[in-house]
């Protein structure tokens, strides 16, 4: 047992790890497809989907609102991006926005185009957005711009006020009316390219992350990345922490940029299938088909809400079609 159970009390560990919230999910699931789950028991069912909770599978082919219901669901819709998707990093081919977003589409159908652009902008920065981009860098923009993306939002707000002269509520205010009159000066004489004050925007962040608490990155982790400098752009901020190593642990969805295009697991399943296919292909009879021996495969299951079927045509009920017909003629 973690001893993190054991430090907090039940009703907070119960809403830090979000269970109600899996558990509706379950009974909604449940009563959906009731008659199914009658076939084969209500203890498998949920047995079944709090492995894939576990798995992280339990977000393929679910909505946007409940895969980013929850960090977990966060971290595990990106690791399942990930591992669909690697081999693109792994050919070395480049996309655009729009071909990044069909691919998101593809684990989640109503995922909305605007968190892809704001991720494609942290890499392309001042570039058109229809430039191409490699796997690598669009995945870890968008790791840091899904994961974190409410508190990404305020901190926005509150660069643009800052850009903008404007005192935000959060900022301390100097004592001397003189010093702050020169500091809103400086301000508004500064180049919206040369970006802001890094410890004013820094002390405006601490106060954030109080209110988003497990919804941010560390405060310690982004006072290391504004220490080391005095001015910065917004987006200079996101990539910073797109490519901060320690985020990315925090995180814990992907693996250390040098490993992304690596999966050991996989590679080895496949070179097992190959092996297998060209002993097969060697030692099978030279005149009959190829016979591939059946094995059973591990079953990996994953609740997900259930498509709406369609009526289904009778086929048997015409015994030829147009094209058998006129084929023959």
């Amino acid at each position: 047992m973690s001893p993190e159970r054991l430090s907090l009390p039940g009703e907070q560990y119960l809403a830090q790890r979000h269970v109600l919230t899996y558990i509706e999910d379950a009974v909604s699931q449940l009563l959906e497809n009731k008659e199914e789950v009658c076939q084969y028991g209500i203890a498998r069912f949920f047995t079944e989907y709090f492995t894939s909770v576990h798995q992280g599978t339990h977000v393929l082919f679910r909505e946007i609102s409940f895969i980013q219901a929850t960090p977990h669901n966060r971290a595990s819709f990106l690791r399942n991006f990930w591992k669909c998707f690697r081999t693109i990093g792994k050919n070395g081919d480049l996309l655009t926005v729009k071909e990044y977003h069909c691919l998101l589409q593809m684990l989640c159908p109503d995922f909305p185009m605007d968190l892809t652009q704001k991720a494609a902008r942290i890499v392309l920065m001042d570039d058109a957005m229809d430039c191409l981009m490699s796997f690598s860098d669009f995945l870890f923009a968008f790791q840091i711009q899904f994961y974190y993306s409410e508190f990404l939002e305020s901190a926005a707000a509150i660069y643009q006020d800052l850009l903008t002269g404007k005192n935000p509520n959060t900022v301390v205010v100097p004592t001397s009316s003189s010093e702050q009159h020169r500091q809103r000066s400086t301000q508004s004489e500064c180049s919206p390219h040369d970006g802001v004050d890094a410890p004013v925007f820094y002390q405006c962040l601490e106060s954030l992350c109080e209110r988003y608490k497990q919804s941010c990155p560390p405060p310690a982790l982004i006072g290391e990345v504004l220490s080391s400098v005095h001015r910065l752009t917004f987006y200079g901020f996101l990539m910073v922490l797109s490519k901060h190593q320690g985020i990315n642990k925090v995180i814990g969805a992907l693996p250390e940029r040098g490993k992304l295009l690596e999966d050991t697991t996989m590679d080895k399943t496949l070179e097992n299938l190959v092996a297998q296919m060209s002993e097969n292909s060697i030692s099978g009879p030279a005149t009959g088909p190829l016979t591939v021996q059946p094995r059973e495969l591990p079953r990996i299951s994953f609740p997900r809400k259930p498509l709406q079927h369609r009526p289904r045509t009778d086929l048997e009920s015409d015994g030829s079609t147009e094209e058998t017909d006129s084929s023959e003629n």
